[in-house]
């Protein structure tokens, strides 16, 4: 007889539960199995998971039993909210009547700054943000939790590679702005046209190859010792410079 499964907040444990999840579609942010276990009901599961878009992660099975107990080698990460698409955030813009105006979260990790994002982004009216599949935090509770809500209001796109994605966006008009240490004051660019806003890992910033897609850098400036912001902090200036140009404020 199959174990009682463990249930929480944001985990769904134990392969009848998990894959229940998967057949009513329930919003998931990832899936977990543990590692070498491939085999039987998780191989259908990591199958459809695959069909659904859904990243599969490896993981030790002590993490696994730290997370829920009797999760029989594997837990899904159910998501706060469904995701978006690209076309989704797209109809936001048009449906204000306003250019595009997006977040490009490359690699970012941290909930706790996807979530500060999602909530400055909310108040400085972006019409969504766009994530990474892999590697990038997702729509957690914890996200949830920081973002004090924003993610009700705010499309959150899940893409599988933002490389392309902004190669398709710039298909589109949108021109795109890097935040890096290295690149022009943040405030002596035009920001009032279709744009999206890319904002780099906690600890290495923007990947090159993401850097190569960006048609302007935009930097702030450092005059402390600490020679880098936090990722959410940075970016709620830059998504400020962008909300008072577009509000016409005058700068002093």
């Amino acid at each position: 007889m199959e174990r009682q499964h463990e249930q929480t907040e944001d985990y769904i444990a134990g392969r009848n539960a998990v894959t229940e999840a998967l057949k009513t579609q329930r919003p998931l942010d990832s899936v977990l199995i543990a590692k070498g276990q491939r085999q039987g009901s998780i191989g259908l599961i990591v199958s459809r998971c695959r069909d659904n878009g859904i990243p599969v992660k490896e993981v030790d099975s002590r993490k696994l039993d730290a997370m829920a107990p009797n999760n029989q080698g594997v837990i899904a990460v159910a998501a706060c909210k469904e995701y978006a698409t690209v076309e989704d955030l797209f109809a936001v813009a048009a449906q204000r009547d306003e250019p595009p105006f997006f977040i490009v979260c490359d690699e970012l990790e941290d909930p706790h700054n996807l979530g500060a994002i999602l909530r400055t982004a909310e108040a400085a009216g972006a019409h969504g943000v766009i994530v990474p599949k892999r590697r990038a935090a997702g729509l957690t509770s914890t996200v949830y939790k920081a973002s004090a809500g924003a993610v009700e209001y705010v499309p959150v796109a899940r893409v599988a590679n933002i490389t392309e994605t902004l190669r398709e966006l710039k298909k589109q008009g949108v021109w795109v702005y890097g935040l890096d240490m290295q690149g022009e004051t943040w405030c002596s660019s035009d920001l009032t046209g279709p744009m999206a806003l890319v904002v780099g890992s906690e600890g290495h910033g923007m990947t090159r190859l993401v850097r190569e897609q960006c048609d302007f850098i935009l930097s702030l400036p450092m005059n402390g010792r600490i020679n880098s912001l936090n990722a959410s902090v940075a970016c709620g200036i830059v998504l400020y410079e962008v909300a008072r140009q577009r509000n016409n404020i005058p700068a002093k």
